[in-house]
């Protein structure tokens, strides 16, 4: 792995872009709908509260119904994402939005993201307001080097479930494009949203690699370079560790850049891109 930029190459195929990213429905995400993950998670409540009384029994037998109506690849779409899309969706559109949702999800988990995109858009014209299918488009869409409709439905996304987890994935969108003066917004707004910390040091990872490819290894130091390293590290600290070695070698500090490398393949032998990471370090020395 160069960084989060060049992984994302590597992977597709196409484009400059990168990806951790997994399917919608079955994220994070790592991946990756939060709306529909909050409308889970109050479904999930609901259904605990209503267990105490005589409703428990009725919505059971609803969601029973339900789940034999369903056909195709709709079959395997869990229970908060199927209520989500049918609280937003013409009750005429509900099957084949569904079964289209179904297929572009088991294409993303199959590594199929050109036959996602296609069933996702298909899901989309049926079902424009449902945030996991915009989600779902989005993230394929970037696994593909499709740049301007993984930006378009990533922010539609991030504006419609009030969740900025794929930031870190619109900022590299951003920088593929060479807009730098929206990703230092896009980073800005990152930095003061609500999301877990593995969110937030994927954005440190691909602002840290845009500053890099700026010329400020300087500052790509001070924004990712850890107090210290040693074993039993996760894997967004071993990116970010990664980015950090890089920092340090392009500031002419080899000792400290060795030392981060060898703490990551003390965590990860396997980990992407340590062969480049040492001609790196090889050619600073």
């Amino acid at each position: 792995m160069n960084d989060y930029h060049d992984k994302k190459k590597s992977r597709s195929g196409s484009g400059k872009g990168r990806s951790q990213q997994r399917s919608s429905q079955s994220s994070r995400s790592d991946s990756s709908g939060r709306s529909s993950r909050s409308s889970k998670g109050s479904y999930d409540r609901g259904s605990s509260r209503s267990g105490r009384g005589s409703g428990s029994s009725d919505r059971q037998d609803h969601d029973a119904k339900r789940r034999r109506d369903l056909h195709g690849a709709a079959v395997d779409l869990p229970n908060w994402i199927v209520e989500a899309l049918v609280r937003v969706t013409p009750k005429d559109r509900v099957a084949p939005a569904l079964e289209a949702l179904g297929e572009a999800s088991a294409a993303m988990r199959d590594g199929r993201y050109h036959a996602a995109v296609k069933d996702a858009k298909r899901a989309k014209d049926l079902s424009p307001q449902d945030t996991t299918i915009r989600e779902t488009l989005g993230l394929a869409a970037y696994r593909i080097g499709d740049w301007d409709t993984a930006l378009t439905e990533l922010r539609a996304y991030r504006r419609m479930a009030g969740d900025a987890s794929h930031l870190p994935i619109e900022m590299d969108v951003l920088r593929a494009k060479g807009r730098d003066r929206d990703v230092i917004a896009a980073w800005e707004t990152l930095q003061k949203a609500d999301v877990r910390p593995a969110v937030y040091k994927e954005g440190k990872v691909v602002y840290g690699s845009f500053l890099l490819d700026k010329g400020d290894a300087v500052g790509a130091w001070e924004l990712t370079g850890p107090k210290r390293v040693g074993p039993n590290a996760k894997e967004a600290d071993l990116r970010v560790w990664y980015i950090a070695a890089r920092a340090a070698a392009e500031n002419g500090d080899t000792d400290t850049a060795r030392r981060i490398a060898d703490a990551i393949v003390l965590n990860d032998p396997s980990f992407a891109g340590l062969d480049e990471l040492d001609r790196e370090i090889a050619r600073s020395s």
